[in-house]
């Protein structure tokens, strides 16, 4: 029986994982579910699944979901980032499900990896941000890092057990890799005329052709800053050097990721596009557990296409990729500079071309500065939202 955590419970992510401990109940038990402020959807999960605690970050959350807990739920509330961290170290917690959404996932996620806890990885802002540090500390504590995004585990379902056993550390020409093909959907604008994209409205970037997924990653998706931000992950988990990524764009959504090796043989992970597929992939890693997912129908799937990234209507993906290798500084400030500009774009103050224009302006305007710790990658992070911020309110 493993104790999970699931930071990040009440999204889609921590829904569908959820989901996949209800198949399979006898092998995994809630520990704790962690939210910000979803009081409502916190107490019915609560109620459902009582997890020995609940963590709210918000401090009126936890207040208030202690006072709607019945008392049939024996499942205790907490709020501190104290607690946060205690409870993603805690000696009976086996696995940790990271998946809040930005950088606020950062520390109890980089918390459990100095813990030595099996971690799936589902957020992107603990690479993004502090790749180099957290690969090395998850190789000296000896933490257990599964990638869960669907491209990344992806990836890794095609590697060589070599490969899956040495993240961060490996050595792709050793073993006869010589590609790796990241996949996107292009998102919702891939046929938008570039003229019209400025008229894009929020509710439009967040209608994702294939994937459930919450707005801010849907905007992502829509800029294709998701893929620049899987670019960077990519880099650090697999140890990649510039000419062996490439990012392709796939509508359908059926082919994950692909991995080319040296003989010419490519390797492609296929699947329906429901996320409960990798979570239970490194959930029961490296067995195989019943994910609740229909099996791919090859023949109602169709004409499987592939296009070349346009960076003119894709500008986000471009500066993802310059800022992966200029190093960690310039992806710490594009990561938070994009939070903001996201946020502006849904809360209905810029356009969605000005993203863009903000992230590129965050990355010229910002101060080089070392990153050596999470205090150093923390501090940064504030700086670039300010510039962020500030860029913003220019563009009123």
């Amino acid at each position: 029986m493993q104790n999970m955590v699931i930071l990040g419970a009440t999204g889609s992510i921590g829904a569908s994982t959820l989901s996949v401990i209800e198949q399979n109940a006898e092998q995994y038990s809630v520990y704790a579910l962690v939210a910000h402020s979803s009081v409502d959807k916190m107490l019915k999960l609560c109620v459902a699944h009582q997890p020995k605690f609940a963590h709210m970050v918000d401090e009126l959350a936890a207040k208030q979901l202690q006072d709607k807990l019945p008392s049939s739920c024996k499942t205790q509330v907490t709020s501190s980032e104290q607690d946060l961290i205690a409870l993603v170290t805690h000696e009976d917690v086996d696995t940790v499900m990271a998946a809040i959404v930005g950088a606020a996932g950062l520390v109890p996620t980089f918390a459990a990896v100095k813990a030595g806890k099996r971690i799936l990885l589902a957020n992107k802002e603990a690479l993004v941000m502090s790749g180099e540090l957290f690969m090395q500390t998850a190789k000296e504590s000896g933490a257990t890092i599964l990638p869960v995004d669907s491209e990344h585990n992806a990836i890794f379902q095609c590697m060589p057990e070599s490969i899956q056993t040495n993240l961060g550390y490996c050595n792709l020409e050793d073993d006869g890799v010589s590609h790796i093909l990241l996949t996107g959907s292009g998102g919702p604008f891939l046929n938008t005329e570039l003229s019209a994209l400025a008229l894009m409205t929020p509710e439009q970037a967040c209608n994702h052709p294939n994937w459930s997924m919450g707005r801010k990653i849907s905007v992502d998706s829509a800029t294709m800053m998701n893929k620049g931000l899987e670019y960077i992950e990519a880099k650090w988990l697999f140890n990649t050097h510039v000419d062996q990524l490439k990012v392709v764009i796939h509508p359908q959504s059926v082919i994950h990721s692909m991995v080319q090796y040296k003989d010419g043989s490519v390797v492609a992970q296929m699947g329906n596009p429901d996320m409960r597929t990798p979570i239970a992939h490194c959930m029961s890693y490296p067995q195989r557990i019943s994910a609740g997912v229909e099996p791919l129908d090859f023949f109602t799937v169709g004409q499987l296409s592939f296009i070349e990234p346009d960076f003119n209507r894709f500008p986000c993906l471009k500066l993802a990729i310059e800022a992966c290798q200029q190093g960690q500084t310039a992806t710490t400030v594009l990561n938070a500079a994009n939070e903001i500009a996201v946020d502006a774009f849904l809360s209905g103050q810029i356009k969605f071309t000005d993203i863009a224009t903000i992230n590129e302006r965050c990355l010229t305007t910002v101060s080089p500065s070392a990153v050596n710790t999470i205090e150093d990658i923390l501090y940064l992070d504030g700086l670039s939202r300010q510039q962020a911020t500030l860029n913003v309110k220019a563009l009123l």
